[in-house]
Parts: C-alpha cells; structure tokens; sequence
C-alpha cells in the first residue's frame, strides 16, 4: 500500500468585484478498490454553500454556489488517498480478447455504446491515416501490443507543450502541429482507440512527479479490455498507468471531465489571471 497526499490550489483574481454562476468542481479522487480516501477537505473563497452527487460517470461532483459577489475565487482541496497495488493484466484479460481484432460481448456492446462513438467524426481520415504505420485491416496482432504500441507512437512522433488555454485541440490539429499538451495526447489516443473500434475514455487527475514526466495535475486515456476492464495508458509519458496515478474524473468526451468550472458576469476586461498550484508528495505510512 501507497499513501500520497495532493494539495490543489486553483485562484481567479478579478479587477473588481464579480458575480459567480454556479461551478463544479472534480477535485475528489475516484475512490474504488485500488484507491482509498483517507482523509480530505475542500475549501471556497468567497464563502460558498456546497453540494455533492454523483454524475452519469459516477464521479464525485461538488456543486458550488456563490451568495455574494467577490474579487477572486479561490478552490483548495487537500486529500490524503491509499493506493493498492493490482495484478498485471495479462493475466486476466478474456481469451477471446487476447488478440485484435475481437468482438465485445453483447451485454458489453449495450454498456460501450458512448465510449465506442467518435467525438471527431471528420477527423476520421486524418487519423486512419496516421495509424496505417501501427496496423492495417485485417492484421492479427496481439491486443496489448497494439496498444502499447499506439501509445508508444503518440509519445514518440510528438512533442509535448504546456498548454493553459482551456479545452483541447482536435486529433487531426495535434498530428498536423506535431504536438500538444496531456489533454491533446489523451483525446487523439481516445479518439484512435476507438476507430479500431475499442472503447476509451477520457480521464483527468493527478500524477505523482518522477524524472522525465509532465506536470502534477494530468490526463490519459482509459480502455476497456474484457476481463481486464478499464486500463489506463498515459501517452505523454508512455507508459500505463500505475500507482502514481490518481483518476479524479471520467467521462465519454473531455468537456465532462473539467476539474473546474462555470461561470461569472461582470465587465468583459474585469478578469486579470488565473493562478493554480498543485502538489503530490508520498507520504509515510502509519
């Protein structure tokens, strides 16, 4: 077992005072049986009242409301979280789905339907395209190789940018620009996955620093392999996802998976900048 604590700071700062809309935040790791809370506590400037639930995806969602208009908005969220090692999956995926092409099972087809559809459907061909190096109709190649593979060929043809503008490129910009941020590496692997036609989807968290990786706060790509169930690959440092990742939020598309958003109203100029601070440190067991 594996304790780690992550400290998220998020701030808005305004020129004068603004009017906040209601705002979710995805900030509390997805809890499970490889993943415990141990402790945690959320905090909101301007005062706020908060409310929790669980969205379609099963996340855990804080919806906040603001009573008073303010000047800045500061979201901090301190967890410490247990992490518990699992199996490799070679050892438990589906005979059957060993090698690619396979089929999914028809209870699974049912479930898979939004994970399976693209999100950029015209960016089909540009992306076929791109893939045609990795595998060719009709292939027989082992299911994990190929997506080792992938996942190798996004970190490798590509080269990592911090980007801090919000949303995400289109898979077809990123191959065309050559690069893009975690958030561009999770969709164009998401969106090649299911062109092959395998369910993925979008995944935001926390990663553990180490030698040679981006960022604390991240993205990747989750798969769902039968037997194995939903596996984790994380193209910008091209590996699978291990224990020092810690999922937050997943969803068929990016836009659902937002660590924080909403809105405000006041004048166009009044915002000013937006500062975040993201800390994940081990910590010792007791």
């Amino acid at each position: 077992m594996k304790r780690i604590r992550i400290t998220h700071t998020t701030e808005y700062f305004y020129n004068q005072p603004v009017t906040f809309g209601p705002h979710r935040a995805l900030m509390r790791p997805r809890e499970g049986h490889d993943v415990h809370i141990d402790s945690g506590r959320l905090e909101i400037s301007p005062k706020a009242s908060i409310r929790w639930l669980r969205d379609l995806n099963a996340n855990s969602v804080a919806i906040v409301t603001f009573p008073e208009p303010a000047d800045k908005l500061r979201v901090f969220s301190e967890v410490n979280v247990d992490l518990y090692d699992e199996l490799l999956i070679e050892c438990h995926i589906d005979p059957r789905a060993r090698s690619f092409p396979f089929q999914y099972s028809a209870n699974e087809q049912l479930g898979l339907i939004p994970y399976r559809l693209p999100s950029y459907p015209h960016d089909g061909p540009v992306l076929q395209k791109w893939l045609s190096e990795l595998y060719e109709p009709g292939q027989l190649i082992d299911t994990l190789e190929l997506l080792n593979r992938l996942n190798t060929r996004i970190y490798e043809s590509l080269k990592y940018q911090r980007r801090e503008d919000p949303g995400v490129q289109l898979p077809s910009k990123t191959i065309s620009l050559g690069g893009g941020s975690c958030r561009d590496y999770a969709v164009l692997m998401m969106e090649a996955a299911r062109s092959w036609g395998f369910a993925a989807q979008f995944v935001t968290g926390y990663v553990q620093m180490g030698e040679g990786q981006h960022g604390a706060t991240h993205a990747w790509t989750e798969i769902y392999i039968p037997g194995a169930g939903w596996q984790g690959y994380d193209p910008t440092n091209n590996k699978q996802v291990g224990d020092e990742h810690i999922s937050v939020a997943v969803a068929p598309s990016h836009q659902e998976a937002s660590p924080f958003s909403g809105s405000w109203k006041g004048p166009s100029n009044a915002f000013e900048r937006m500062e975040v601070s993201v800390q994940v440190v081990g910590l010792k067991n007791s």
